[in-house]
């Protein structure tokens, strides 16, 4: 059984590793064999592919050299191919909820509170639109057996939909949260519908996935996990 894993970092990310920093620090080729295993014992990855965006520290200075550790831990595997979007900050008017919430916390807004504030907001292009298009493009050339998508965004409904649907592909869909830690169906339901099967990651497949820290590489420096992803 040939399988392709499909992650989308962003949307992972958000749903289960910004608040799980314990996480962080992961082998997705690891955590990739050991669900395709459970599944088929017999079966292969050949590629695993990783989708993210190159972050901007116009807001969090810290975070790209944190990110570019990570990206490094993950080409020191040579079994992950790794594909990037952008992030663009936009400047824009938007309605402020009431009461507001703010950071740091404990801050205090003067009242009456504005009903619009001017904020600066990041916005990741172009790796949806990537893990799409590659999804069809193996499928039409029968690449893999199986393919195991791990993401909740509903903009990959389409693409899912053609592989499983027009070219008769096996398409796992595999959360990235379970849903007793989310406030709505996980994944999302026209996600659910269109793929052949759904799958979920428990915290302990995360944390038996984890890189050593530090992380040897031959012949270079080894990587050491960032301070704060405790």
């Amino acid at each position: 059984m040939r399988a392709i894993f499909y992650i989308d970092g962003f949307n992972f990310y958000h749903a289960r590793l910004r608040k799980n920093r314990q996480f962080r620090w992961l082998n997705v080729h690891a955590l990739a064999q050991a669900l395709a295993t459970a599944d088929d014992p017999n079966t292969t990855i050949d590629l695993v592919n990783f989708y993210t965006a190159y972050v901007s520290g116009k807001i969090d200075p810290a975070a790209v050299g944190k990110q570019q550790a990570y990206l490094a831990a993950l080409k020191s595997t040579g079994a992950i191919a790794i594909h990037s979007g952008n992030f663009t900050i936009s400047n824009r008017w938007v309605k402020l909820v009431h009461p507001p919430m703010a950071k740091p916390d404990g801050y205090v807004w003067p009242q009456p509170y504005p009903e619009f504030v001017y904020v600066a907001t990041p916005q990741e292009k172009g790796t949806d639109v990537k893990l799409g298009v590659h999804l069809v493009r193996d499928a039409f050339q029968n690449a893999f057996d199986v393919a195991y998508v791990l993401t909740n965004d509903t903009d990959l409904v389409e693409p899912i939909r053609i592989a499983t649907e027009e070219l008769g592909k096996t398409v796992v869909v595999v959360a990235p949260v379970l849903p007793q830690q989310a406030n709505r169906p996980v994944p999302a339901p026209s996600l659910t519908k269109v793929a052949s099967r759904v799958a979920y990651i428990t915290d302990a497949d995360l944390a038996a996935a984890q890189f050593a820290d530090p992380l040897p590489r031959d012949k270079m420096k080894p990587l050491t996990k960032p301070a704060d992803w405790v």
